[in-house]
């Protein structure tokens, strides 16, 4: 098993409090992540019709058979164990003994937040960051390829084809998650709903748009938005602004957290195609996006990022705020470091600047060497793992 990034958070976790809830994206390695780190514990997973049905019926005989606790996978399937754990905990507050996994966000942590408060910490882990992926003996080595693979473990351990497992990841997560979640009455139009996100990747999110693309009122838009969100496929990144109230009113950015998955939807069969596809560039731009917040995840940190544009044409592609001190990041999928490929970020480090101090403006670029230019770390795709970016 290839490390994971956030294992020694998890270590620490466990020493410290009763439960640990590890939520993230289905087959992002959440439950290899925590039969290695505890082997001992006893291992039950509720996908399974039998167990699910007896901890449903009969809640306290089911956790009566786990004394010393036990790993709970996809706990969303029994949100209601939450109650009865408050109460074992408050018995036995040992530290490590239960270790909860949920591929829904807002299904798990709502229950976790109600029950469990103060005795469990919670934890997030998304498909592999790149300092994962090249653990791997045959992880991609080129841009394109990177972008068009993804970060989903499965793909990698086993060298398979991102295309094909994607396809069935897609037909399950729509056919039988969405379900669960919420009751999606046109499952034809909400996958198409999925692939007009896709095409939206890396861009300002205009939900009047996108509804009416879909021919579904801007509500429902914003449900389903909402939707794929909370299963951890895509995230939105608010406009940056000192003032609140000027933050709130602007488009925040969509993101794809994993590009595999969004070069499927897109009908990308192949890496050698991005190289000339018309959406090459937000693609790049989600993958940097996506990069960073799991760096900052992994580490502890909330995820803090936001994007900046204004009406006088200064925009960056990320400013990640600091307490006050902002550090901007442009991406750009071009292999060479052009002046004109600088321009932006610089323009953006101006104006911010004005508002509050940036101490470091970083691009992160197509190509394969390091530079240091006008102030500016341009920074090569195949390096962005090595920042600290916390």
């Amino acid at each position: 098993m290839v490390p994971r990034e956030i294992e020694p958070r998890f270590r620490a976790a466990l020493k410290a409090f009763p439960a640990v809830t590890l939520t993230g994206p289905r087959q992002a390695g959440k439950s290899t992540l925590c039969r290695s780190i505890e082997p001992e514990l006893p291992y039950c997973n509720l996908e399974a019709l039998d167990t699910r049905g007896f901890a449903q019926s009969d809640p306290r005989g089911f956790l009566a058979q786990f004394p010393k606790g036990a790993i709970l996978d996809e706990v969303q399937r029994v949100p209601e164990l939450a109650s009865y754990l408050q109460g074992i905990i408050d018995a036995d507050s040992t530290p490590g003994r239960w270790i909860l996994t949920g591929s829904q966000n807002l299904a798990v942590i709502e229950e976790v937040n109600q029950s469990l408060a103060g005795r469990t910490a919670v934890l997030h882990l998304l498909p592999l960051s790149r300092s994962e992926v090249v653990g791997f003996p045959s992880h991609p080595t080129t841009l394109n390829a990177t972008i068009f693979t993804g970060g989903y473990p499965r793909i990698l351990d086993r060298a398979l084809d991102p295309s094909q497992w994607l396809q069935s990841y897609v037909a399950t997560y729509i056919e039988r998650d969405v379900r669960m979640l919420s009751n999606v009455g046109d499952l034809v139009a909400f996958q198409r709903f999925v692939e007009l996100c896709a095409s939206r990747t890396g861009q300002l999110l205009n939900y009047s748009s996108l509804a009416s693309d879909c021919s579904v009122s801007q509500p429902t838009a914003k449900a389903w938005l909402s939707l794929l969100e909370a299963s951890f496929v895509t995230m939105r990144v608010p406009a940056f602004h000192t003032n609140a109230r000027k933050r709130l009113m602007k488009m925040p950015k969509l993101h794809f957290i994993d590009t595999g998955l969004a070069c499927w939807l897109l009908g990308i069969r192949s890496h050698e195609q991005l190289q000339t596809h018309p959406l090459r560039g937000p693609l790049f731009e989600s993958w940097v996006v996506s990069e960073i917040a799991k760096h900052r995840l992994n580490a502890g940190e909330p995820i803090g990022l936001h994007h900046y544009r204004e009406h006088n044409g200064a925009e960056a592609d990320l400013v990640i705020d600091r307490g006050g001190i902002l550090t901007v990041v442009e991406a750009k999928s071009a292999a060479t470091a052009t002046p004109a490929l600088l321009a932006g970020a610089m323009k953006a480090r101006e104006y911010l600047g004005i508002e509050a101090p940036v101490s470091h403006t970083i691009v992160v670029y197509g190509g394969g060497t390091s530079q240091r230019r006008s102030g500016l770390d341009v920074v090569p795709w195949c390096d962005l793992h090595k920042f600290a970016w916390r």
